[in-house]
């Protein structure tokens, strides 16, 4: 459970993310949070800015200061994007309704094609550096998930790259399961041929994202969030 304690002042939006919220959550999967917050302006124009991102272990969560997630989420990040796409929210204000309205100016073709498939690279990493050689339970459990989510992010940068849209809720969990146990019993070529799949599909995809992210309304939302945490005189 989440104490007010763990969660920085000013949270304007949050939710559970990860697994639970892509539908691949199991028996003993941890819920993961993801929130965004704004600093106190006076402390943001200070001589030492504030810490930008608050982490707990269980629970787990993560939240980050408004201009760090906006970077993050300008760059492509799929993490840190997912938060303004989901289904439903913990924690919502009226700023947090604006960012989710402005969602579709922090795309931008090249960042969502480099950075979805950037991330699937990187769990293929993790899956073939698995461990000490004993291959025991807990590692070919991490593998399995290292595996989901590598074809997870394949499908959801996809999805965004050709439609403009990011559905955070996989329409086909039990196929990603089955996915992740193949790849945890040895056939690693399964996700390499998944990836190169991928990376083709993106060279011939016809994209609807622009060149560039539209930073202009991000920088109008980040200003109003500062005018609305500034101390009166």
């Amino acid at each position: 459970m989440v104490t007010s304690e763990m969660v920085p002042t000013n949270l304007l939006l949050a939710g559970v993310v990860g697994s639970t919220a892509y539908g691949l959550a199991g028996p003993g999967s941890d819920v993961d949070r993801l929130g965004l917050f704004a600093a106190p302006t006076e402390a943001v124009l200070g001589l030492t800015p504030p810490k930008d991102t608050h982490v707990t272990n269980k629970p787990d969560a993560t939240y980050h200061e408004a201009a760090k997630w906006c970077r993050l989420a300008l760059g492509g990040n799929p993490t840190a994007m997912e938060l303004v796409w989901l289904d439903e929210y913990e924690t919502r204000t009226p700023l947090g309704d604006e960012l989710i309205g402005i969602r579709s100016a922090f795309l931008s073709a090249h960042r969502v094609r480099d950075a979805y498939l950037g991330y699937a690279i990187g769990q293929f990493g993790r899956l073939t550096a698995r461990g000490d050689g004993s291959f025991s339970a807990d590692t070919r459990k991490r593998t399995a998930k290292h595996a989901r989510h590598l074809a997870r992010l394949c499908q959801q940068g996809y999805e965004l790259y050709t439609t403009g849209k990011l559905t955070i809720r996989v329409h086909n969990p039990e196929e990603l399961h089955k996915f992740g146990e193949r790849v945890a019993d040895g056939a690693l070529n399964d996700a390499e041929h998944l990836i190169a799949m991928y990376k083709h599909m993106f060279e011939k995809a016809r994209t609807v994202l622009p060149d560039e992210p539209d930073r202009t309304p991000v920088e109008a939302w980040l200003l109003r969030a500062r005018r609305a945490h500034l101390a009166p005189a």
